[in-house]
Order: C-alpha cells, then sequence, then structure tokens
C-alpha cells in the first residue's frame, strides 16, 4: 500500500503546496507548529478540501480535482489519532474500540478487536470509562478506535503532544509496535525530533505550507 498526496490549498494566511508518497511505516510530517501539516491531514481525512491536486491510496482515488472525484470521510478509510484522544465519555472503553468496527463491512475488516487489545495493552482497562484513564491510556485507546475502522491509513496529530515526559516514555513503545505491526501508511505529524527520529522511516519537512525537503531513514 502507497499513499500519494500532491495537493494544494490557498488560503489568505497560509498557501499550501505539498507533495509526497508514504508506504507502509511511519511517515513524519516534520515542521514548526503554523506550518500546515495538520491541515495536510485534514485533506487527507476529507475533512478539508484542497483547492487543486490528487490523493489517492494504491488504486482507491480518494479527491482529484481535475476528475471531479472527492469521497466523503467515511468512504475514505482513514483511521484518525488526535492530540487529544476524543474518546466518548459515556462509553466503556471496549465500546469506544468497537464504535467504528461495527460499521466496517465483514469482508473489509483486516484486524479483530482480541488483537488490537493485545497489541495496546489495554485488556485491564475495558470495563473503565475514559474519565478514570491516564492521558496515556486514553491515546492508546484512540489509537485502537482509529486502528479497529481497519483504515487503509493512519493518521496521527500529535498523539504526544498533550502528555508530560513520563507518559510519553510510557506510550512510546506501543507506537513502535503499532508500526512494527500494522501493515498501512501511518502518517505522523509532529514537531519533536526525538519523537520522529525513533519512529520514523521518512520524514517529510514542511517549512510555511511548503515541502522543504524529504529524509529517508529518518533525521
Amino acid at each position: 500500500m502507497t499513499l500519494t498526496v500532491d495537493i494544494a490549498l490557498r488560503r489568505s494566511t497560509l498557501n499550501i503546496a505539498v507533495s509526497f508518497t508514504a508506504a507502509v511505516g511511519v511517515t513524519a510530517l516534520f515542521g514548526a507548529s503554523g506550518a500546515g501539516k495538520t491541515s495536510v491531514l485534514n485533506m487527507i481525512a476529507g475533512v478539508l478540501t484542497p483547492t487543486e491536486g490528487r490523493i489517492a491510496a494504491e488504486d482507491a482515488v480518494l479527491f482529484d480535482k481535475s476528475a471531479g472525484i472527492s469521497l466523503a470521510p467515511p468512504e475514505r478509510r482513514v483511521g484518525y489519532v488526535f492530540q487529544d484522544g476524543r474518546l466518548f465519555p459515556h462509553l466503556s472503553v471496549m465500546r469506544n474500540l468497537t464504535y467504528g468496527y461495527r460499521l466496517v463491512p465483514a469482508a473489509k475488516r483486516y484486524v479483530e478487536p482480541p488483537d488490537v487489545i493485545a497489541l495496546l495493552g489495554l485488556g485491564s482497562l475495558l470495563e473503565r470509562r475514559p474519565d478514570t484513564l491516564s492521558g496515556g491510556e486514553q491515546q492508546r485507546v484512540a489509537i485502537g478506535r482509529a486502528l479497529l475502522t481497519s483504515p487503509r491509513i493512519l493518521l496521527l496529530d500529535e498523539p504526544l503532544s498533550s502528555l508530560d515526559a513520563g507518559r510519553k516514555a510510557e506510550i512510546m513503545p506501543y507506537l513502535e509496535r503499532l508500526r512494527d505491526s500494522v501493515r498501512v501508511p501511518m502518517i505522523y505529524v509532529s514537531h519533536e525530533r526525538a519523537e520522529i527520529a525513533r519512529l520514523a522511516a521518512r520524514v517529510v519537512h514542511i517549512d510555511a505550507g511548503q515541502v522543504s525537503c524529504v529524509t529517508e531513514g529518518g533525521f
């Protein structure tokens, strides 16, 4: 699976024009706050529409301005993990995990709840509510929920930014396990060099909405 992104978005505050590919594993979007990284994720997810360009995951075209194609977010099969977990507060961990899973046709599922629970070490948390979890535990549940939608692409928007150093250290091994186990492109946004150096095989450097360079093998 390869994700191909070649898009532009003209805005009054920032003109974005980026082009890159992402293979299985972690591709990082690195740059200062306000460089346009999250806007790129939102265009891939379909919650923000590019002015022009094309986004494709192998043979599946998610967006093509010239061809008039713009799939709705649910049709794109993109998993999205935000800076804050955005878990459903009234649901247990197990029901949060399986919320999107139940909406995926059986023929399109490539991962099952027991596998994700084991991968992310969630077995002891399943009956708890989000407000009883630590920040690191909430992010692990959010990652699991996104993964259980069997996405073509997994987007992670600074998933550690709200955590202190101890919680970051706690969750990092799970992110490495995710990277090594899941066979889809993962786009990881951060402005923290240490995170990217540990996780990413490719780094797309974004400066003021433009790709300044692409480095292989991390920094």
